[in-house]
């Protein structure tokens, strides 16, 4: 039995610790995924992200199968966290919550001041980035594992070839040819799905 299948055999048992373990372990994965994203989210944002993942690893670990690393699995959550997060974000730049403020601002506090404009992406910009992220998922989930499995260790979890060899039980050879194989898949699915023809490029 793998450290991972028996951490999480102890986690599905009860073990408090285990836990606390599989947290420590996967907590640092799943920031470093969620932060890289999209450069809209703070810290905080990917703090709050990562903590309604594992709320949800909590509650639906008797699902994960084994059939992908459990780190696949977390990261797939994370994703759809990540998404939903920047969908509220959208809406809330769009209008949504905001109070409008005086154009006829004052210095004496009766009336506040008119803010001016960030550097963060516009709205449209930023719903057009979560659509594109969206988009991109289907065209992982379309791969299929394992295809699906090392693009995210590769290209989400910024893992290393080492590192990815280590988790797989693969050698760095077979982890680059398959890496290869799976981009150029990738890059047909990803032509047929988004609409303008240029799909994003992963660098090997």
């Amino acid at each position: 039995m793998t450290d991972d299948a028996a951490l999480l055999q102890r986690c599905r048992a009860g073990d408090g610790p285990a836990w606390d373990g599989l947290f420590d372990r996967y907590y640092p994965v799943a920031f470093r995924f969620v932060f890289q994203l999209s450069g809209d989210f703070s810290r905080e944002d990917a703090e709050e992200i990562c903590q309604e993942t594992f709320v949800a690893v909590v509650r639906s670990l008797n699902t994960f199968d084994g059939r992908s690393a459990f780190q696949t699995w977390l990261l797939r959550i994370a994703s759809n966290k990540a998404f939903d997060f920047r969908s509220k974000m959208v809406a809330a730049k769009r209008g949504g919550g905001l109070t409008p403020l005086s154009l006829d601002a004052t210095t004496d506090g009766t009336a506040p001041g008119f803010e001016p404009a960030s550097d963060s992406p516009s709205p449209d910009a930023a719903l057009l980035r979560t659509e594109n992220a969206a988009l991109m998922r289907q065209c992982l989930d379309a791969l299929g594992d394992p295809c699906r499995e090392i693009i995210e260790l590769r290209y989400y979890a910024d893992l290393s070839y080492d590192e990815i060899a280590a988790a797989l039980a693969l050698n760095v050879k077979t982890v680059s040819s398959r890496l290869s194989k799976c981009l150029d898949r990738l890059g047909e699915i990803a032509c047929k799905v988004f609409t303008a023809g240029n799909p994003p490029r992963f660098p090997v």
